[in-house]
């Protein structure tokens, strides 16, 4: 066999190549939109949609080869696309997962699930009826190499029972308010922000049920918050089954760059990610001091976490879709499941209930 049969024999038995659309392309979809185009083997970008003109002119100079949509229905009505990639307001998520599904489209979706439990509980039961359908939700602090360490090392009895996380989400301060027109709509800081280090923390104490919570918050920056009851800064107390703990900090009012850390404690030790927020491994001496300079933004420190997130979900789709063919139970997906979600949201919400009602919250 020539080297051209030998590959010509390869590429007829790959997969097929997985054909995506992506709704929204705000600043998280556009890095999203570039990845899926250019960096994730086995997948193409076929089509986009945005109800923004801005964000379709950006759509026909930067990705000339994806057909432009500016209503979802139209997106999901696309009978050659495989898979749906929802970067969309948090509000919508929920029923756009759902007419995705019943398009019979695969979804990657965005954290979080939905602002309400509730719609959490109607998507998973939904989802039940499309097992051959792979639905994954954007933690993607699961798939960063450093945490992928850490939950390895965890489970391999590392640091003993592990029994405390302390973790937090701290965005460097964006002067022009973007937080602040973005919070009507957001969920608060707790789902917004704090929804990433509630999953981290469930992941990596063994997925336990929370049980109680308390939460407080300050304004420190940003009075335009306090019109929707939100707040710049907020600290919260999780209680789980099986006496586990958890402490949240999220701040939107950094000064020197995006601060996120993760620290869980055991019985026989402790271990941290990120703790020292640094751009790298350089450190500058001059008249200052001695100081490390921080990564700006959580796109910059969680840059390869997306792109494995993305090639994760890709290579979950092509092996449900073989698992289905052959007869066989799908795998297990990387990453968060939709009960995962669930119970981020519904500890979010219930952090949300603390602080404006300044009363523990009992789950």
């Amino acid at each position: 066999m020539t080297q051209t049969d030998s590959r010509a024999a390869s590429d007829a038995f790959a997969p097929p190549v997985l054909r995506v659309g992506m709704a929204g392309l705000g600043r998280l979809g556009r890095r999203h939109a570039l990845n899926l185009a250019h960096r994730v083997p086995g997948a193409t970008l076929a089509a986009v949609c945005s109800p923004l003109d801005t964000d379709l002119a950006w759509a026909r100079e930067t990705l000339p080869g994806a057909r432009r949509y500016d209503d979802y229905a139209a997106l999901v009505a696309d009978a050659t696309l495989d898979a749906l990639w929802l970067v969309t307001p948090s509000a919508l998520h929920a029923q756009q997962i759902v007419d995705a599904l019943r398009a019979g489209k695969h979804v990657f979706c965005e954290k979080p699930l939905s602002l309400d439990v509730a719609e959490c509980e109607r998507v998973t039961a939904d989802a039940a009826r499309y097992p051959h359908l792979q639905v994954t939700i954007g933690f993607m602090r699961r798939f960063d190499p450093s945490y992928q360490d850490a939950y390895a090392k965890v489970r391999a009895g590392a640091i003993g029972r592990p029994f405390l996380v302390r973790s937090q989400t701290c965005d460097l301060n964006d002067p022009d308010g973007f937080f602040v027109r973005f919070a009507p709509t957001s969920g608060g800081i707790f789902l917004d922000c704090t929804v990433h280090d509630i999953d981290v923390a469930r992941w990596l104490l063994g997925r336990p049920r929370a049980t109680r919570v308390y939460a407080a918050g300050a304004i420190a920056l940003h009075e335009g918050l306090r019109q929707t009851g939100d707040v710049d800064n907020g600290v919260a107390i999780c209680e789980f089954e099986g006496g586990r703990l958890a402490m949240f900090y999220a701040s939107r009012t950094m000064a020197h760059g995006n601060d996120t850390s993760s620290e869980v404690i055991g019985t026989a030790g402790a271990l941290t990610v990120g703790r020292i927020p640094r751009a790298n491994r350089v450190e500058i001496y001059d008249a200052a001091g001695v100081r490390s300079e921080c990564t700006p933004t959580f796109f910059d420190r969680f840059d390869d976490a997306f792109l494995i997130e993305a090639q994760s979900f890709v290579a979950a789709v092509q092996a449900r879709r073989a698992a289905v063919a052959a007869g066989r139970e799908p795998p297990e997906p990387p990453g968060a499941t939709l009960a995962d979600a669930l119970e981020a949201t519904r500890i979010g919400c219930a952090l949300r209930e603390s602080l404006h009602g300044g009363q523990a919250v009992v789950l």
